[in-house]
């Protein structure tokens, strides 16, 4: 049997899509136990998994380290990376928005010069750019950007929203939604090639645990 590599991203959702992989018939007892393992085994049905950040797994994946990897859609987006996008697991839903105060709607409409903070300059570049043809200037930011219009850093910001509790406190608003989000499951293109039917069969048995669930 053909040993598959799958790269999972570190957290809530690792936890998340272990959860649904077990389900489906993948389980792997050694991420269970309390360690400071990096990789984990599960020998019996030859997959072995790995924990890294989310904006690494689609790295893993192109450049074959991973077979399969798990990560939100956003950063899919964000790193345009060479992967198959094959399927979407239904969770870690939010959306990315284009947020700040209730006066900066104003220039968005009249797609008046605006400054843009991000965690994700090129979502945000692509969606002013190329979907609502008005220049910005975007500015790259990695922790809070919800500072961004609070201290006259930036007119808006791009970010996830899940609920919008953070954006309320901080006198925010969602503006404009730029599009849904969710866990989604890719595939390096040579391993479809050399692994077809080991990673069809993966993807179908997580498939039809995603159908019953519905």
């Amino acid at each position: 049997m053909q040993e598959l590599t799958v790269a999972l991203t570190k957290g809530r959702l690792a936890d998340k899509t272990m959860e649904l992989f077990e389900a489906a018939g993948y389980s792997c007892a050694q991420m269970k136990e309390s360690s400071r393992k990096l990789i984990f085994e599960n020998n019996d049905q030859h997959i072995r998994f790995f924990l890294a950040k989310g904006p690494d797994v689609p790295t893993y994946v192109e450049y074959g380290a991973a077979d399969i990897g798990v990560v939100g859609s956003d950063i899919i987006m964000e790193e345009n990376r060479r992967a198959y996008e094959v399927l979407d697991l239904g969770f870690g839903r939010c959306r990315m928005c284009v947020c700040g105060p209730e006066k900066a709607r104003d220039l968005l409409l009249h797609h008046e010069m605006i400054r843009v903070a991000s965690k994700y300059p090129n979502i945000a570049r692509d969606y002013f750019y190329n979907r609502k043809h008005q220049t910005v200037d975007i500015i790259k930011l990695n922790g809070s950007v919800e500072l961004g219009p609070i201290v006259g850093l930036s007119d808006v910001i791009v970010d996830i929203v899940e609920t919008g509790g953070t954006l309320r406190e901080n006198g925010l608003t969602v503006l404009e939604t730029i599009c849904d989000l969710s866990a989604r499951m890719i595939v390096n293109q040579v391993s479809m090639q050399m692994k077809t039917e080991r990673i069809r069969s993966f993807i179908g048995s997580v498939r039809k645990e995603l159908d019953r669930r519905q």
